[in-house]
């Protein structure tokens, strides 16, 4: 016995095209529309991190060299005096001051900041064990606020019950005065900022030396090379760029330094450890001078800008 079938209702028609128009261009113009839409949606990203540049780091770029050539006080009108803060700067006798100890910051920091990571990185790129756990332990002082650990390194070089003195004497070796003598200070944060920023570079470092080819390692050791040749033939030349382009961050962050001068020493002994954005805080803040703190940071903009030209020309390849 046999059921009947019920009839099969026929298939829904395409909607029709919209009258003077053929179904590829129908489609033609809903690929475009979405098109448009992405490309709106993405011109608005764009135009919010663009907004956020604008507000945040290009206007206040731009005030600040308005505010160079201007006497300004917070609360009265300026008053335009041309070129009159520069002369007033480049004549304090703290300006050559400043100048000398920040050179002599980024000179140390690049003899000892630069090379210690690197090295860091080495040693790390060998271990076979625990690559994990030294990685973390590396970073770690990066995720301290530069404050506490400013903080903490003022506490550690305390001349009388600070852990380095205290170290020093236990190991029955002479005691430094560290940050409170002249002929140590510097060199004292300088030991600090690099515990405190080596970090993000040795894991940048380690990053690079993990792409290098295996094969070249392999054949540099049968060619006989031992580790300083293999570093130097091998590892250098093929993390070069990268070494060029830390070493040019590092010294514009260097002669930037500031939290290291402000909270372990304030600019002392003898305005040893007195940097440049230390002397532009003290104008602006100590001295309520705007006009020469604007136009100390118009004068380092212009030889920041000079050595980041510079270097990028003589370090330029064809590559």
């Amino acid at each position: 016995m046999t059921t009947a079938q019920a009839p099969r209702r026929p298939a829904a028609a395409p909607p029709a095209p919209a009258p003077g128009t053929t179904p590829t261009q129908s489609g033609t113009s809903g690929a475009a529309r979405r098109a448009l839409s992405r490309q709106l949606r993405a011109y608005g990203f764009l135009a919010g991190g663009l907004l956020c540049f604008a507000l945040f780091s290009w206007y206040p770029a731009i005030r600040a060299v308005v505010i160079a050539f201007q006497k300004y006080t917070p609360g009265s009108a300026p008053e335009w005096v041309g070129t009159a803060n520069f002369t007033r700067v480049l004549h304090d006798p703290e300006f050559a001051a400043a100048w000398r100890n920040t050179l002599t910051f980024t000179v140390l920091a690049l003899l000892i900041g630069f090379a210690v990571p690197f090295l860091m990185a080495l040693v790390l790129n060998e271990l076979r064990h625990a690559k994990s756990f030294f990685r973390v332990v590396v970073y770690l002082p990066v995720m301290i606020p530069p404050v506490v650990s400013a903080l903490l390194w003022k506490w550690f070089y305390d001349p009388g019950a600070g852990l380095a003195n205290e170290t020093l004497r236990f190991l029955h070796l002479p005691t430094s005065n560290w940050t409170n003598g002249a002929d140590t200070a510097l060199l004292s944060l300088v030991i600090v900022a690099t515990w405190a920023n080596m970090g993000g570079t040795v894991l940048i470092y380690l990053a690079a030396l993990q792409g290098i080819p295996g094969e070249l390692y392999e054949a540099a050791e049968l060619d006989g090379a031992n580790l300083w040749q293999r570093v130097r033939h091998v590892t250098v030349p093929q993390t070069r760029f990268i070494i060029l382009m830390l070493m040019l961050l590092q010294i514009i962050a260097t002669m930037q330094v500031f939290t290291e001068p402000f909270v372990i020493t304030g600019g002392g002994p003898e305005n040893s450890t007195v940097t440049v954005l230390y002397l532009i805080y003290k104008y602006a803040f100590l001295y309520n001078d705007f006009g020469g703190a604007c136009a100390l940071s118009v004068l380092l903009l212009i030889v920041l800008s000079l050595f980041s030209a510079l270097y990028l020309r003589l370090t330029r390849t064809d590559d």
